[in-house]
């Protein structure tokens, strides 16, 4: 496995990082699903506008996560730097965002139930295979883009 600063690649593919990325993406989860789910379940507000609001929440708190153990050691100190990386941040998701977003419109307009004890889990299957999906893209565009581990 290259070293972790070797080269961008290197960088990018540290096995180490990716481990953390996973687990604070995991904290994330629990946020974003627990909000959607809430949302669309007990406000019935429509799925793919309460994965938006819990991704936001999602992204918020992994953002913290990332920017005190991920990425500790990369980009610069001091309130103005972390805010501009927390828009990049903010940016960079919105591309995850819109797979998410994509992939629980497509899910939910399916004619699919999956209904144990009574409750139709269909409702919120859609909201963690759409987490999965955005996974790599989030990790390669924070990584280079708002955090430039490359550099």
């Amino acid at each position: 496995m290259p070293s972790e600063t070797s080269d961008g690649l290197g960088a990018l593919l540290s096995g180490a990082r990716f481990g953390q990325f996973l687990s604070v993406g995991a904290i994330g989860a629990v946020f974003d699903l627990t909000v959607s789910t809430i949302l669309s379940v007990g406000f019935e507000v429509p799925p793919e506008y309460a994965k938006l609001v819990g991704a936001e929440v999602a992204i918020v708190v992994m953002f913290v996560v990332n920017e005190r153990w991920t990425f500790a050691d990369h980009g610069l100190d001091g309130w103005p730097n972390t805010l501009r990386r927390f828009v990049k941040s903010n940016l960079v998701r919105s591309g995850g965002l819109a797979v998410q977003f994509l992939v629980v419109q497509f899910l939910a307009g399916l004619s699919v139930t999956v209904v144990v004890a009574g409750f139709d889990f269909w409702q919120v299957i859609p909201f963690p295979v759409a987490i999965a999906c955005s996974l790599l893209v989030n990790y390669v565009f924070e990584s280079l883009v708002t955090w430039q581990v490359h550099r």
